[in-house]
């Protein structure tokens, strides 16, 4: 396991041809990642945050979710139904190729379920991106879909977020962080942010409530040949309790059995699931390091 940077924000300039591209989990947005973006940017990293279709500010929710007693929201079929893998790793790709002109470098950096379509736009065109950062998230090298680790007896020690209705008749993992139930909210913080404050709620308006099944359901296949060829980073979340270390670390341990020859460089950060709202300094000081050349590490 690699070393962690020396704290603070004095680090090396990022060659300014480098950029980050973030890719967000599930039920999250481009939004999330703002405040590691400000810090990003205070020390001269360039970098853009993608909304997969379906998630961000335009995106749909059911009609009755922002509606007194919210009507409907254990049954009305989602508008998201009909998201396939391949439509959102198209969306990503076309977004990764307008950028590949403009630079050099192209760092992609995929949080929770966001690994999904990263390593899928990675496989199928691997001249896209150079550098893959995985942060807690989805890497299928060894199991193709998300549940198959979900599922895994080292995932048992999960803590779940309460979805609401049947996901394959709503066609969508449905989960409701406006419910009034204090039991359902609280379990949706102690998953994704058990290191956030409790007496600040506003994390509930920026979650949304529908997510794709294809996200966590449809495979994932990868090859050694291409996905496996580009260089690869997995920040281990040491306190997550939604995607628990024990997790990452046979994500990790499968990758690796894949491609032997080009291991998962590993760093360790603490805290929860969702760094890059609690802890944006510090995860911003280490994605500063990773998108440093080597070259100019000196």
């Amino acid at each position: 396991m690699s070393p962690l940077p020396s704290e603070g924000r004095a680090v090396n300039p990022t060659d300014p041809a480098t950029v980050a591209v973030f890719v967000h989990g599930a039920w999250h947005s481009s939004l999330h990642w703002v405040a590691t973006q400000r810090e990003l940017a205070r020390q001269g990293v360039r970098s853009i945050a993608v909304d997969l279709p379906g998630h961000g500010l335009t995106a749909p929710a059911p009609s009755g979710y922002l509606l007194p007693g919210q009507p409907g929201l254990a049954t009305e079929r989602s508008a998201l139904a009909d998201l396939t893998m391949d439509r959102i790793a198209d969306d990503l790709l076309a977004t990764l190729a307008g950028i590949r002109p403009r630079f050099e470098r192209v760092v992609l950096v995929a949080h929770s379920a966001g690994g999904g379509p990263a390593s899928a736009v990675a496989e199928r065109a691997p001249e896209l991106v150079d550098h893959l950062v995985y942060l807690s998230a989805f890497l299928p090298a060894g199991r193709p879909r998300f549940l198959d680790y979900v599922s895994a007896p080292e995932n048992a020690g999960a803590v779940h977020v309460p979805r609401v209705g049947d996901p394959e008749a709503l066609g969508a993992f449905r989960i409701n962080p406006l419910s009034a139930d204090p039991a359902e909210v609280a379990a949706i913080h102690r998953s994704f942010l058990s290191d956030w404050p409790a007496e600040l709620p506003s994390w509930r308006l920026l979650l949304h409530p529908d997510e794709p099944l294809a996200s966590l359901t449809a495979p994932v296949r990868l090859t050694p040949a291409r996905w496996g060829r580009i260089p690869r980073t997995y920040i281990r979340l040491r306190d997550d309790l939604a995607l628990p270390a024990p997790t990452q670390d046979l994500m990790i341990a499968e990758a690796d059995r894949v491609t032997p020859d080009r291991p998962t460089q590993v760093y360790s950060l603490p805290g929860a699931h969702s760094p890059f709202l609690t802890r944006p300094v510090e995860l911003a000081s280490l994605l500063s390091t990773l998108l440093t050349p080597v070259s100019a590490r000196a």
